[in-house]
């Protein structure tokens, strides 16, 4: 369906977006085994109709935590994803 399509380009291309972010930004490595799921739905919004909704899922072993949410935080900066839903999406990162 279109959520699961929209879930695996998001969950990509974040993913692409930390990576240069580490490396350009000098801020670590981002390991080969970090894996980035994400959860797309539609819900309802307050104003009426229909919306999306995102919780993207980051998992970044032997990256100590400090360091991994800035390098998430970085990755939202980046990535066109992020860029495309801000202020219109509610994106949610753990």
């Amino acid at each position: 369906n279109p959520e699961e399509l929209f879930a695996l380009g998001y969950a990509a291309c974040y993913l692409g977006a930390m990576r240069f972010a580490a490396q350009s930004e000098k801020l670590g490595t981002v390991p080969d085994d970090t894996t980035v799921t994400a959860h797309v739905g539609i819900g309802p919004r307050s104003d009426g109709g229909f919306g999306l909704k995102v919780k993207l899922v980051v998992s970044m072993p032997g990256v100590d935590r400090a360091t991994a949410q800035t390098i998430t935080e970085r990755g939202h900066f980046i990535c066109p994803y992020s860029n495309a839903t801000k202020g219109n999406i509610d994106v949610v990162t753990e």
